[in-house]
């Protein structure tokens, strides 16, 4: 194991009425966070992601569902299942990732430490092996 797969428990507050976590900036989520976003709807046969950022870090949570992440340094590759709502899988800059297996109700939703910037993403995997040298 290369240590790409950091996952973060989450705690999980509830009673007989439910459950409830909470995200919080440099506590829970070891960053800042300037950006949140949900995946949903992805089918089962479509893979996503295939892509790396230059300086952005990451926090990946299935809501509900399930998906596989391909996590790769240019060094190492790790895969991890996301399947719990308590789960959080840390993405560091320079990791390519990619996404597969979603089940059918599977909601993926990412903290980014960043706003969106497309000058930030590396989407070609030649382009990423020279940078993650």
């Amino acid at each position: 194991m290369s240590g790409l797969v950091k996952l973060i428990d989450l705690l999980s507050l509830g009673d007989d009425r439910g459950s409830l976590v909470a995200l919080e900036a440099n506590k829970t989520v070891p960053f800042d966070i300037k950006r949140v976003y949900y995946i949903f709807g992805t089918k089962a046969e479509v893979a996503r992601g295939f892509h790396a950022h230059k300086a952005l870090k990451q926090v990946a949570v299935c809501v509900t569902g399930s998906c596989r992440m391909v996590l790769d340094n240019g060094k190492h590759k790790e895969t991890v299942w996301l399947d719990s709502p308590t789960k959080g899988l840390v993405i560091e800059d320079l990791v390519w990732r990619e996404m597969h297996d979603f089940s059918p109700d599977c909601v993926l939703l990412v903290l980014a430490s960043e706003h969106y910037d497309e000058d930030d993403y590396i989407r070609d995997y030649g382009d990423f092996l020279r940078m993650a040298e």
